[in-house]
């Protein structure tokens, strides 16, 4: 188990940028951002796997937003440029610290622990 903290959030306008963080108190295999907006689910945005670097992007956040690691911090972050108003959420940092045989990641429960969250708010 690792304790993660998240950080960065805040209120920008379109067409804005912001960068979130996270840092983690141990390593992982794999870490990643969800997002959910008030009303909605948790969705996946975006995940980085640490051996590797290899990353992945949900279609809406696709050459706007850019996940990158610090192995020797264990910290990720995640850029957002051209932020739009649906951007907005509280976004959350996962961690998957449990080793499992599959190439799964943008699913909830493909992560073991989670952050407390950090509101981005993008006004029009």
């Amino acid at each position: 188990q690792v304790q993660l903290v998240e950080s960065g959030g805040g209120l920008v306008q379109a067409g804005g940028s912001l960068r979130l963080t996270c840092a983690a108190s141990g390593g992982t295999f794999l870490m990643g951002w969800f997002r959910q907006a008030p009303g909605k689910e948790r969705e996946f945005v975006a995940a980085t796997r640490w051996s590797g670097g290899l990353t992945y992007y949900s279609d809406s956040v696709k050459g706007r937003f850019t996940i990158s690691s610090n192995n020797a911090k264990n910290t990720v972050y995640l850029q957002m440029n051209s932020l739009k108003p649906e951007d907005t959420a509280v976004y959350f940092c996962g961690a998957r610290t449990q080793i499992r045989f599959n190439g799964h990641y943008s699913q909830q429960g493909d992560y073991d622990d989670w952050g407390q969250g950090t509101q981005v708010t993008v006004s029009s």
